[in-house]
C-alpha cells in the first residue's frame, strides 16, 4: 500500500455524496402569471417515504428582490439550494452597483446547478419553479432534477404536471385578475388534494409583483368527499377485489 493511500482520510469530501434517494419529500407546486405578476401555490405537507410526517413545511421562498422559488422533492436538497442562492444573492449585493439579479438570471443559475449535479450522477432531487417580476417584465420558468427547463405562462411540478396543467390550459388567460388567479390555483390544489396521497389540506399562496413578495398564512380548502367514486373506488375496476 502506497503512502498516498495510507494518508488518504477514509471520509474525504471526494467520497461524500448527497441524496441518492429521496427520504423527506414535498409534492406539487403550481404557478401562473396574472396581470400584475406571478401567483404560486403549494401545500405544506412533507412525506417520510409514504408516511405523511410533517404538515407545516414551507416550500415557497422569496429569492432576492425580484424572485419567488417553489420546490417539489427532497427537502434537504431544497435547503442546500437555498444555501447556494443565499450565497449568490450576497455576492451580487456586495458589488453595490445599483443592480440586482432578476428572475431570469436566477432561473438560468438554477438550470446550471441542476444540470451540473446531474452530470456528476449526484443530483439534487428537486423540481423547481422560479417566478418573478423585474422592470415590468413577468417571468415564470421551471427546471427539474436533470436540468430540463422551460418558460411558460403557467407551470406545475409533481402530480400537478398531470392533473393541474389541463385546468390551467383551459382557464388561464393573460389578463387574469388576482382574485381569478387565486380561484384557479385553489381549484388545482383541490384536485391534487383529492387525487394525490401526499397532499394535505393546508396550503399557501404567494404572489410577487413590482412591489415585492407576499406569502399568505396557511389555510384549508373546502372539500367534499361524498362522491360515489370515493365511496367505492374499485367498483368499476376490472378484476378488483
Amino acid at each position: 500500500m502506497s503512502s498516498v493511500e495510507l494518508n488518504q482520510p477514509k471520509n474525504s469530501l471526494s467520497e461524500i455524496q448527497r441524496t441518492q434517494y429521496p427520504y423527506v419529500t414535498g409534492t406539487s407546486v403550481v404557478a401562473l402569471k396574472y396581470k400584475d405578476g406571478i401567483l404560486m401555490a403549494s401545500d405544506m405537507g412533507a412525506s417520510y417515504g409514504s408516511t405523511l410526517r410533517y404538515k407545516s413545511v414551507e416550500r415557497i421562498k422569496p429569492i432576492g428582490k425580484h424572485s419567488l422559488l417553489g420546490a417539489t422533492g427532497e427537502l434537504s436538497d431544497f435547503q442546500e439550494l437555498l444555501r447556494y442562492l443565499d450565497e449568490l444573492i450576497l455576492y451580487d449585493n456586495m458589488w453595490d452597483d445599483g443592480n440586482s439579479l432578476g428572475p431570469k438570471e436566477v432561473h438560468n443559475y438554477l438550470t446550471r446547478i441542476m444540470y451540473n449535479r446531474r452530470n456528476k450522477f449526484n443530483p439534487l432531487w428537486n423540481s423547481l419553479i422560479l417566478g418573478g417580476v423585474k422592470n415590468g417584465q413577468k417571468y415564470l420558468g421551471t427546471v427539474n432534477m436533470i436540468g430540463v427547463h422551460y418558460e411558460d405562462d403557467h407551470v406545475a411540478t409533481g402530480f400537478g404536471n398531470h392533473l393541474a396543467r389541463p385546468i390551467l390550459r383551459e382557464e388561464w388567460h393573460k389578463d387574469l385578475s388576482f382574485e381569478d388567479g387565486v380561484k384557479i390555483l385553489e381549484k388545482c390544489m383541490r384536485v391534487l388534494l383529492y387525487r394525490d396521497r401526499s397532499a394535505v389540506n393546508k396550503l399557501q399562496i404567494a404572489k410577487i409583483t413590482e412591489e415585492g413578495v407576499t406569502i399568505s398564512q396557511p389555510y384549508a380548502l373546502k372539500t367534499f368527499w361524498g362522491f360515489n367514486a370515493f365511496q367505492n373506488p374499485t367498483a368499476a375496476a376490472e378484476g378488483s377485489w
